[in-house]
């Protein structure tokens, strides 16, 4: 029997390995980061960079993790700049959904929820 996909993406199911959660994740680097960013209209900049290394770290601790996480892993780091508000100005389509793309991770199910960074 094999093992459920922790995620799925609309391109293949994501499984993770107990030993490298990331493992079956696409090959994901900084440059790769640009490319996608780029083709959602986002210049990244140092900020920007050291929120999707913080999402990927929170997805290598808890490949579940919920929106809500996502959200404050990333409110946590931009506070002294306003916050849930300046995710919004760093990522204008939802920093969870956008973020988590850019970052090469799957999207959290519950990230629909527009309480959650979500602007579907």
């Amino acid at each position: 029997m094999s093992k459920p996909p922790l995620y799925e993406t609309p391109d293949k199911p994501v499984m993770a390995d107990p030993s490298d959660p990331m493992s079956d994740l696409e090959e994901w680097s900084e440059s790769r980061a640009h490319v996608l960013a780029t083709e959602e209209g986002i210049t990244l900049s140092d900020e920007h960079m050291a929120l999707l290394h913080g999402l990927r770290e929170l997805y290598r601790k808890n490949p579940h993790f919920h929106a809500r996480e996502a959200l404050e892993c990333m409110e946590d780091r931009t506070a002294a700049n306003g916050g849930k508000k300046h995710l919004y100005e760093l990522f204008p389509k939802g920093p969870v959904r956008q973020a988590c793309k850019i970052a090469g991770l799957p999207v959290p199910a519950d990230a629909k929820n527009e309480s959650f960074g979500s602007v579907m």
